[in-house]
Formats: structure tokens, sequence, C-alpha cells
């Protein structure tokens, strides 16, 4: 999906009835925003009598506005003791209000509480999906920030609700064409209803034609009526392969192969959605590999392309900034979501760099573009370069929040360490894992690999076009190298705030290196790299410093594998040009891949994970849905000409 700056709404208040001066439009009648949403979108979609004693309950709404529907759908969803388990919320706004703006709308008595926690959760406004959650994670809002004809097709959801709100059709056309209740049919499950305040004919015809049942229901707010429909199509498509949970039956629970950040997030994200976990650790105690330095980073990324990989890496970076910021304020894990500098050493100065930020539209609340002289005003330290920095970056302690994840998912997770799993093999519809002697360990209908070495011929595959990359990082008494930063600092190498004491910074990359002993050279390589970050060499001798070493998997495209995993038995003769298409094995998925980004993607990653298998709304959009698909290379090499 192509990136388009997001142009903040402007607001004004026209007899104390909020205006919208681009649309000539009113956001709500003079009778008030609750009385709309309760009469003409609760009321009009069954609720909340359609939800009660239901495991999940989606809405989708193409207006955000105010977020008064969303507000009042909370607010109903709490006072009904007979409420779904767990409420998605998802809603598209082309122009949002910045969180100010939110913070100081005026609200009705009964939604200020609720909103007061909304305005406190406002992202920044960039272009992407982003997950709030608000109740211990029972209620999530999804936020598509931009035009609904660019993400209406690329949602992955089944609806039970629509709510369709926007200015009036004749104000706003191209928020009521027919292509996109079109769309809106491709997202409904059989039996979602929908409702808007509009009677207009082009709205009763577009829904008709898209195969909803219509009829005119008393209005409200000075409107003689409005639409009400239900989903009731002569023909429904069936779902991709990948968009389909495989998991069937009652019984919602998974084996997780690997309990380093992957395992363990995947741990959390499930227990979310009301799924237990029985996670199997080689080692005695969660994240002993990759994830055991005693510290590490997360951040976005900026590219004047905005690709896939530069949206990936900043969806994920917005839900680490959310999820690790949770983890510290109610774990007490070590770490900080302070700021981070990623230096620019290629040439371009900060004016060349805002320049690329004002043509993305990327806020100064995700990054900023800032001199040297900010820069090093910023970490506390001097330094010649100017950076790029990111307010939601920071540091943790990898095997802290692992550990954070798993007390998050309470007793719906059980670690089991010093466990070897040989081989998988599936006997009905459980998946069972045999230790060396062939004896069944555990078995669920699910089963997540989440570990990288070895895990594809666990269930009697090819190996994934994955590369052990070796990392050594260096580690010295804090006092041996002062000052250190007050913020973390990236670029050619890291170098860490004060942890615990320690200075910690790195790192090497070694493909296809085994060596599993820290080298002096190595410690000479991450002293280098902390001259070219800080200007500085710092008075240690290399042979000096402490040292660990890890592997991290990275595919060739340098992006993850999240999904359920393909069939490469079944895709003889399948139809493999786009990865959502590939056949799947029923009940396994992966989660591996994380190379150095680990800790900026396992949040996002597992929630990915999660919607998969549990059939929730997906927190990423489809086309990088399709990125981080296993099934992607498979696909691709489908599409290469055949020689001869």
């Amino acid at each position: 999906m192509k990136t388009q700056a997001i142009r903040p709404a402007a607001i004004r208040f026209d007899g104390g009835v909020p205006f919208s001066p681009e649309f000539g439009d009113v956001y709500h009648p003079a009778s008030g925003a609750l009385a709309q949403a309760r009469h003409v979108f609760l009321d009009g979609n069954g609720l909340p009598q359609r939800w009660q004693g239901r495991d999940r309950f989606v809405v989708l709404e193409t207006g955000f506005g105010l977020g008064n529907n969303f507000l009042a759908t909370w607010d109903a969803w709490r006072r009904d003791a007979q409420a779904c388990r767990q409420l998605h919320f998802i809603s598209i706004e082309q122009h949002p209000l910045t969180r100010e703006a939110l913070r100081l709308l005026p609200r009705e008595p009964a939604l200020a509480p609720l909103a007061d926690e909304l305005a406190a959760a406002w992202p920044p406004l960039t272009p992407n999906l982003h997950r709030l959650g608000f109740e211990g994670g029972r209620v999530q809002l999804l936020l598509a920030f931009g035009d609904a004809e660019r993400w209406l097709p690329e949602l992955v959801a089944r609806v039970d609700a629509f709510y369709l709100d926007g200015f009036a059709p004749a104000k706003n056309p191209r928020m009521w064409q027919p292509r996109l209740f079109k769309a809106l049919a491709r997202l409904a499950d059989v039996g979602a209803t929908a409702a808007t305040w509009t009677a207009a004919r082009p709205v009763r015809d577009g829904l008709a034609a898209a195969g909803f049942e219509v009829r005119l229901a008393p209005g409200q707010g000075g409107k003689r009526d409005n639409i009400v429909a239900r989903f009731a199509p002569a023909f429904v498509p069936r779902r991709p392969p990948s968009r389909r949970s495989a998991v069937g039956g009652d019984e919602q629970h998974a084996l997780i192969i690997g309990a380093g950040l992957a395992g363990c997030a995947a741990a959390w994200a499930l227990a979310e959605q009301g799924w237990r976990s029985t996670l199997l650790e080689r080692h005695a105690s969660p994240a002993q590999e990759a994830s055991g330095n005693p510290a590490g980073l997360f951040h976005g990324t900026v590219n004047p392309q905005d690709g896939a990989h530069a949206r990936f890496n900043r969806a994920a970076a917005l839900e680490a900034q959310r999820a690790i910021g949770r983890v510290l304020s109610e774990q007490g894990v070590a770490g900080r979501v302070d700021g981070l500098l990623r230096l620019e050493t290629s040439g371009s100065d900060a004016i060349a760099m805002q320049q690329v930020l004002h043509r993305l539209g990327l806020p100064p609340d995700y990054v900023r573009a800032v001199d040297a002289g900010e820069a090093s005003a910023l970490a506390g330290i001097a330094l010649r370069h100017p950076a790029w920095f990111y307010p939601g970056g920071g540091w943790v302690s990898p095997a802290g929040l692992a550990a954070g994840w798993l007390r998050m998912a309470g007793d719906r997770a059980h670690f089991c360490g010093g466990v070897h799993v040989q081989a998988l093999r599936r006997v009905g519809d459980r998946w069972q894992a045999l230790d060396n002697d062939g004896a069944v360990i555990a078995s669920a209908p699910a089963v997540v690999l989440a570990h990288s070495d070895g895990a594809a011929r666990l269930l009697g595959q090819a190996p994934w076009l994955m590369t052990a990359v070796r990392g050594q990082i260096s580690i010295a008494e804090a006092s041996r190298l002062m000052p250190l930063p007050r913020l973390p600092i990236a670029g050619a190498g890291y170098l860490l705030p004060e942890v615990e004491g320690r200075a910690v910074f790195g790192a090497t990359a070694q493909p296809g290196d085994s060596d599993p002993l820290a080298r002096t050279a190595d410690h000479a390589h991450n002293l280098a790299q902390w001259a070219m970050l800080t200007g500085r060499t710092p008075d240690m001798a290399p042979a000096s410093l402490q040292g660990r070493v890890g592997w991290r998997w990275t595919c060739s495209d340098r992006l993850p594998l999240i999904g359920p995993v393909p069939d490469t038995v079944a895709a003889a003769g399948a139809r493999l040009d786009q990865p959502r298409f590939v056949p799947r094995i029923p009940g396994a998925y992966v989660f591996t891949g994380l190379a150095s980004r680990g800790i900026t993607w396992s949040a996002l990653g597992a929630q990915v994970l999660a919607s998969a298998m549990t059939g929730a709304p997906s927190p990423l959009e489809a086309s990088l849905l399709d990125a981080v698909d296993p099934a992607r290379f498979l696909s691709r090499e489908s599409r290469r000409p055949r020689r001869g």
C-alpha cells in the first residue's frame, strides 16, 4: 500500500456542534453524539444483545471522527454483564485529530473517563494500523489512519457489525462508493449487520448490490429514516488459506517450541485472545540464547521510498513502544522508553533528512531529524553526526522482557524448561511433541515453531531460507568508560546507557561463523564502532573486556517469518502466485527469523501470529502480511520464468 501523509482534522464549533470546514458538514447532530451512537449504531446493529455470550465480537467503522461511536460502544460493553469476552473495534480515519485536540474535546459526562483513556493512548499520526488495548486487552481498538478506499482492501478481519459513518454522501461522495460496499462485503461474516444515519438511495442500492438485505428504520436527530442492513449473500467465497484459522474445535491450546522473545511474546498474545499455551524450551529458563544479552535496543526506521521494510519496521516499533512500556511499568523490568538516536553517517545533513520526513509526512512524535548539536544535547555526550531521533525508542533487558510477557500471560502459559523436542507428529487433529525416545512430551491442536535452529526439520521440511549470524557484544564496568550517553545510540554498531553499572556496546555480525568463544579481535571491532559513533576512542585494551556471543537467524529479504506453515506437498498444482493462496499445514505456525530486531519485532509479530491462529482481526495490513508470510519464497519461486 502506497504511503500517504496524514493530515490532521481541523474543527470549529458551530453553535456548540463540531463542524468540519473541509467537508462543510457537522460531526454529529445537535441532539448529541451519544444519542446518535446509541440509536443509530448500537440499536441499529442489535447491540448489546448480539454480542452477549460470545467469545469475540468485531465492529468496523468507516469514519472514526471524534471517537464518540467507539466510546459509546466501549461504554455499552462495560455496562453489559453478559458482554462478549473480547471486543474488537476497527475504525478508519483519513483526518484524525491530534492528541491535544482529542484531549480538549468536550465530552458527555458518561463518556469523559473513557475519552481520557483514549487520549492517553492516542498514537502518532502515521499511515499505519495502530492497535490500542484497553481493559487489560479485552477491548482492542484498531485505528487505520488514511483513506478508506486504500484501507478497506487491506484489512484482514471477520466483521460482525458495520458502523457506516462519515460526512454526508453529498459532502464526501468518495466514502459512499459502490466499490467500498463491495469491500465491506469481503470482510463481513455471514449474518453481519450494518447501520448508518443516512437514508440516501445510492447507499441503499450499494449495500443491496454487495449482498446486504436493506431496510429503513426510524431516524434520529431530526432525520426521518436511517438504514439498517443484514449481510445475506447468495454466495460466500472461501478465504485464502493463509487467512483462515486452521485450528478447529473448542480446545484453545497451542504448543510453543522455544521460549525466547518470540515464544514468550506469542504466549502473551495468545493469552490475550483467551488461549492457553505450553512452552517447551531446551534451556532451564526462558531467553537464554539470542535473547540472553543484558540489554538491547528498539526503534523504527526511515526510508525515502517507505517500502515494505520501512512500513513493517514502523508498525513494529510503534507496537513495541506500547507493549514494552506496559511491561516496564507493570513488571519492573530494566529498561527505558524515552528515546533513541540513530546517527546518519552517509553524509546527509539534518536539512535533507527533514525534507525526507516532510515528504513522507512522518510526525515528530514518531521521528525527528536533528543536527549534531541537538543530538549531542539529547545524548548528553558530544556527537559529530546528525541523527534520526525516535522518541518512542529505547532499550530493555531481553530476558526481563520475555519473562514479563510470561507473567502477563498468567496461568494461560505453562513453561517447561530442560525439554528437548526431537520431532513433531500430527495424530488426528492434534500435534504431539516427541522426545529422543519417541515418547510424547505434550500435545495440542496447534503448534508454534518459535525457535530458529532446526525449526523446519521438526516438520520434516527442507530448511527455510535463513542464515545464522554470529554476534559478539562487549561489556565493561561503566566507570571505566564514562561518560556514557543518556539515550541509546545506534548506527555503525550501538552504545547503550549505563545498564546496572555496566557499559554494553557492539556488535559484530558474522554470517556462517560458529565460534562460541568471545574473541579479542571482535572486542577491538566493537571499540572501533564506539569511536565511529562518538568520535572518541575508549581508553581500554580489547583483551580486558568481557563479551557474550549469540546467533541471530535472518532471512534473505531481511524480514521475519510469521504465520501458518506452507504445505509444500499440497502446493503442487495449487495457485502460488501470491503467498496467501499457498496451502497450509493444519494447525502449524512459525514465528522466527527475527534477526537483530527481535526486541522491535517480537510484540507486533506475536499479535500477527495470534490473529492468524485465532481468527481475530489482524493488526497488520494484507500487503505486509504477505511480506512476512512464510510462503513468500515459494510464491516468488513460482513466478520466476522457467528456462528451457
